[in-house]
């Protein structure tokens, strides 16, 4: 149609109408971008118009908009005469192009020609400045324009508020804002974008108010920004500026619907999003692609997927964003077949030697497929692989076990010229860390002193994590002292590390260590100390980090729901525990494993195995944890054939392979049935060599049942593994006693004083207000012992007053647990319960002291031994023995 009208106007011969009507048309197609508009460069030359100097900087933004900055090029270079508009044009062309230092040597071209810039080609150097990091070429722009009289311009006001922003320099940006006044809606809007990259999200909220009070309206961009600010401010600031775009009827531009799509899509308002998406019928590649980004984030990922294929029917082409997002969906879904799928459509497309494309299919084949060769062909047809792309490789080939391989590539790598950053390096460091590889990451320490990343926070606390997972806990606290600035990673790393380590103690120190750095505690570090006081066992901090967590708002993160279910299902708290799960909107395997444990170590065995059909109910698929605490439940339940039916449905029903903790339980629950020698079949045939474990298991049902020949066989079997293990002559001399085989106990224990064992002294400890008290079997340390066994001896006495036959036997009248408990006794409130920790199985005389004791006074008692907790209320206990 077109080329039709420039057929009319050729055949028309009146100057003045052919000039107007070819400036219309190009015109026209600038506005719209239609490439077509091209058509009219053919009669411009035949109708000598090639000199109109209008038509040919018309013709110059449509062939740079259309055709590219190349193209473009060639046009300006032919122009027999050139104006500011001309030199303006070609240079914000590059410029949006991303070639700033063509740009730059344009500009001096432009001034070596003579002709003087106006605003709006300041404004384009301005910008090339900031991203390619000139600071002191742009502060002399800025020189000349005030020279030039420009400084009251509102155009180059915004350039220079934004160059200075870029160069994290706000407080200048600041005082520009401030001191010229006159503000229009686009500097207000740079002034509030400048805050929002500081991120000094007060301030851009303020300005915005300032903005409304000084009678300026902000427009859809505006309201863009602002919304970038509400990432942290939370949700109801980001209605608030909803609110704020439809009370003022700003117009609902495909911008501003992405950004509201972003913000929904971040506080997992995923209905929202789409709502506000459908809003108008406008869709552009980004607004899709944040909608695949959001449904990705919320987990969601077949609605991504079902998305994706929606903007193929309407017709939108995919561009290298698209396609990064999809991508990134097939890696976190762990789908080979669908990312094969899209990168059949990135060939199609000729986006195959996009870097961003091919990162993001390097790092989709590293996840999904077996074979890292199909990530090292996609690496090398990327044209021109950039740090990210050679970091995604390496951690790939690490991940895949091919560790000496990932360092080969690191160092061709540098030998290729491209310098790792700081997320190469600790992605590296972390990688290496968990295939132990010491050597290679002490000679990647070097490189970083070497090149000063080691004063980069990520590249510090990656190093702080391997050393604390090595357990060079001194390595990792000298990193700590000589940091710059700490972070709540920095803690939490520790503190996850040392619980790990089991040195629950120390990560819990780590809260004065955030304190004393001025860091809060998140929601990830609450999580570590959760963890660290339910290990220890001390409920009164875990109480005090669970009202932390209530009134800084953490108590919406599953991490630390489940936490506090955890924290409270070891604590012998259960009720707790189960209000704590009830926070939990749709309950994780993490937190039904939680629940599950803490019913089964508190000995609510039907209340574990209901809550486990609860969960198959919710959809929750069980795991390995999960049946361990089944299993566990069957074993302490005496429920023999229920936990065969079990144990033989991880394989048949749930494809879940049983490892050699699931086979400990397994004997442990036929040998509660009295099945020893199925039990003893069982560890013949399993598909795992025998650990000591799982011996002591087989000859404590031994002792139950009081089968001395298979006894026998079974602690031999286990002393051949570990001939030092004393476990194995106690638990032999106590079925010997049991039995009346007297000379058989005292023999043994001969034969255990001549190889010169002993017995590991238990250990019991007791939180009182805020510090934890260790005991030790028959330990006399303490200041407060004399007390200790004054209160003991008492009871004693009042035992034998309500005629409760209670005996003492040997070392028992001071084991740990019995010192702990009445410490306990003796330092808190008349009603308050007390926990005690034990390192190892409470014993029979002092399991009945306790019971006795809580039928003397009104307290509950509660002590853990490993896994299991014994709670004792008025004369029982938990465990029914």
């Amino acid at each position: 149609m077109l080329c039709k009208a420039a057929n009319r106007v050729i055949n028309r011969n009146e100057p003045t109408f052919l000039e107007e009507t070819c400036s219309r048309i190009l015109s026209f197609c600038n506005s719209n971008s239609l490439k077509q508009g091209i058509s009219v460069h053919s009669p411009v030359i035949k109708l000598g118009l090639h000199h109109h100097l209008y038509l040919n900087n018309n013709l110059l933004s449509l062939y740079a908009k259309c055709f590219g900055v190349n193209k473009a090029r060639h046009f300006f270079d032919e122009m027999p005469h050139k104006d500011v508009v001309s030199w303006t044009g070609i240079l914000s062309a590059y410029v949006k192009n991303g070639n700033h230092d063509t740009a730059l040597r344009v500009f001096d071209s432009m001034l070596i020609s003579g002709e003087s810039p106006n605003e709006f080609t300041l404004s384009s150097v301005l910008r090339s400045c900031s991203s390619m990091g000139e600071f002191d070429y742009g502060t002399c722009i800025q020189g000349y324009v005030i020279k030039e009289g420009f400084d009251q311009n509102p155009v180059l006001i915004s350039g220079l508020i934004d160059f200075y922003s870029k160069f994290g320099l706000v407080t200048e940006a600041s005082n520009l804002f401030i001191t010229k006044g006159n503000h229009d809606t686009v500097t207000w809007t740079m002034m509030i974008s400048s805050c929002v990259l500081a991120q000094r999200w007060v301030q851009a909220l303020q300005l915005y108010v300032d903005m409304v009070k000084a009678g300026v309206a902000p427009n859809e961009f505006t309201f863009v920004k602002l919304l970038g600010a509400c990432s942290v401010h939370g949700l109801n600031y980001g209605k608030l500026v909803h609110a704020h775009i439809l009370l003022r009827g700003v117009k609902l531009n495909v911008v501003l619907k992405t950004a509201l799509v972003n913000m929904y899509s971040r506080f997992r308002r995923m209905e929202d999003a789409i709502k506000v998406s459908n809003l108008t019928p406008e869709y552009d590649t980004m607004l899709w692609t944040a909608l695949i980004s959001g449904f990705a984030q919320n987990s969601m990922f077949r609605k991504a997927v079902s998305t994706f294929h929606a903007m193929g029917v309407s017709g939108i082409i995919p561009n290298n964003y698209m396609f990064s997002s999809i991508l990134n969906v097939s890696s976190l879904m762990l789908s080979l077949a669908l990312g094969q799928q899209v990168h059949s459509r990135v060939v199609v497309t000729g986006l195959e030697g996009d870097v961003s494309v091919g990162n993001a299919l390097i790092n989709m084949y590293v996840k999904c497929s077996d074979n890292v060769e199909d990530a090292l062909r996609v690496f090398r047809g990327i044209s021109l692989p950039n740090v990210v792309s050679w970091t995604s490789l390496i951690a790939g080939f690490a991940e895949h076990g091919l560790q000496l391989d990932s360092f080969h590539l690191f160092t061709e790598m540098r030998e290729a010229g491209i310098e790792p950053n700081s997320f190469t390096i600790s992605s590296i460091i972390r990688s290496f860390g968990a295939a132990k590889l010491l050597p290679q990451i002490l000679m990647l320490h070097g490189h970083v002193v070497k090149t000063n990343l080691h004063e980069d926070i990520a590249v510090q606390n990656a190093l702080v994590d391997f050393y604390a997972e090595f357990g060079m806990l001194n390595d990792a606290w000298q990193i700590v002292d000589t940091m710059n600035r700490r972070d709540a990673i920095t803690y939490t790393t520790l503190a996850s590390r040392m619980n790990q380590m089991g040195h629950h103690e120390s990560a819990l120190h780590i809260i004065t260590d955030m304190k004393n750095d001025d860091i809060k505690i998140d929601e990830f570090s609450t999580a570590s100390f959760l963890s660290a006081s339910a290990d220890l066992g001390t409920i009164m901090t875990g109480k005090q980090l669970h009202c932390h967590s209530v009134k800084s708002g953490l108590c919406k993160w599953f991490s630390v729901l489940n936490g506090l279910v955890n924290l409270y299902g070891k604590c012998g708290c259960i009720h707790d525990a189960q209000r704590a799960f009830g926070e939990i909107g749709m309950p994780d395997i993490f937190s039904w494993n939680g629940l599950i444990s803490g019913l089964t170590s508190n000995g609510y065995i039907p209340s574990a195995l209901s809550t486990f059909d609860d969960m198959k109910l919710s959809g929750v698929k069980p795991d390995a944890i999960t049946f361990l605490s089944i299993l566990s439940a069957c074993s302490n339940g005496k429920l023999t054939d229920l936990g065969l039916e079990h144990f033989q449905s991880m394989r048949e029903i749930y494809n879940i392979e049983p490892q050699l903790d699931h086979y400990v339980h397994l004997v442990d629950i036929l040998g509660q049935g009295g099945r020893l020698e199925e039990a003893m079949e069982v560890i013949q045939t399993m598909p795992f060599t025998a650990n000591t474990s799982i011996y002591k298991t087989l000859l404590r049902a031994c002792k139950a049942h009081r089968n001395i020949p298979l006894a026998e066989h079974t602690a031999k079997q286990g002393l051949e593994l570990d001939p030092l293990d004393p476990a194995f002559y106690i638990l032999l001399t106590n079925l010997y006693q049991d039995a009346g085989r007297h000379y058989l106990a005292e023999r043994t224990l001969t034969v255990m004083k001549e190889k010169q064992l002993r017995k590991n002294p238990s250990h019991s400890w007791v939180e009182i207000r805020d510090k934890v008290h260790v005991f030790v079997a028959g330990e006399r340390s303490h200041p407060r012992t004399n007390e200790i066994y004054e209160q003991i001896e008492s009871f004693e006495a009042e035992f034998k007053k309500h005629g409760y036959l209670f005996q003492g036997i040997g070392h028992s009248y001071y084991h740990s647990e019995k010192l702990a408990v009445v410490f306990g006794l003796l330092n808190t409130p008349s009603k308050a319960p007390i926990y005690v920790i034990k390192n190892s199985n409470i014993c029979r005389d002092c399991h009945n002291f306790m019971k006795f004791v809580t039928q003397l006074i009104d307290r509950e008692i509660i002590v853990r031994e490993g896994n299991r907790l014994h709670s004792f209320r008025k004369g029982e206990c938990s465990c029914r023995g």
